[in-house]
């Protein structure tokens, strides 16, 4: 059985190294989502006019991980304090937003950022949570882009 989710956290390159790294985790897809133009390049979305995301589709085995896992794991990997921007990359690309599946997903995502918000980040986290909408896959050289490049310096 799989699933999907898909995350944006910054650059898509880290995280979706992050995710491939967890157990449960079956593969990544790194692409752009949730903006106003047809099959943007990571040009066109780095203009800042697209209002696309980068972002991780993850396909994980539910039975193995569950996607209230995936979503902490988003919570831990990136600064969900900091608005369109992420480190030195600044941005609406770089913004951190959940994009929701189905109601389930949505539910999850929700209750995860409201304890979070409360226990952890002091009514500071910024992440969006969205419903999904066509995820436009990026280009090939930034797929498992870390792995190449770790396999080149090799």
């Amino acid at each position: 059985m799989t699933d999907l989710a898909i995350f944006a956290a910054g650059c898509f390159w880290g995280i979706e190294e992050k995710y491939l790294t967890t157990p449960g985790v079956l593969d990544t897809e790194v692409g752009y989502i949730g903006g106003i133009t047809n099959n943007p390049s990571y040009q066109d979305v780095c203009t800042g006019t697209t209002n696309h995301a980068e972002a991780v589709r993850v396909s994980f085995n539910p039975d193995k991980i569950t996607y209230r896992d995936l979503v902490m794991i988003f919570f831990k990997i990136h600064d969900p304090t900091a608005y369109n921007r992420q480190g030195p990359d600044i941005g609406t690309q770089y913004r951190s937003e959940i994009f929701y599946l189905d109601n389930d997903q949505y539910h999850i995502a929700d209750a995860l950022k409201r304890s979070l918000n409360k226990e952890t980040f002091n009514g500071n986290i910024v992440t969006a949570i969205s419903m999904a909408d066509k995820f436009w896959i990026a280009e090939e050289y930034h797929q498992k882009y870390i792995r190449k490049k770790k396999n080149m310096i090799l």
